[in-house]
């Protein structure tokens, strides 16, 4: 069985309603794990972690892909 439920997004300043739909299972787990007391909040914040995780490994990703110029570093934070 499912459960159908209507979540409010913010989305760049604008509120957004969404019809989701998700297994009853998938929505009683996730509001075990974010301690959410509405299926909106659970579903905010796992979205929200989802986000947050995608941006840390696209920074992770571009390790050794930057150069570093400690002289600069260096001289930015001396003494004047």
């Amino acid at each position: 069985m499912c459960s159908i439920f209507i979540i409010s997004v913010h989305f760049k300043g604008a509120l957004m309603r969404t019809t989701v739909t998700l297994e009853k299972d998938t929505i009683d787990e996730l509001m075990d794990a974010t301690k959410a007391r509405s299926k909106a909040k659970a579903v905010r914040e796992a979205v929200a972690e989802y986000l947050r995780r995608r941006k840390i490994d696209r920074i992770k990703s571009l390790k050794g892909t930057l150069e570093f110029d400690k002289a600069i570093a260096e001289d930015r934070h001396r003494e004047r």
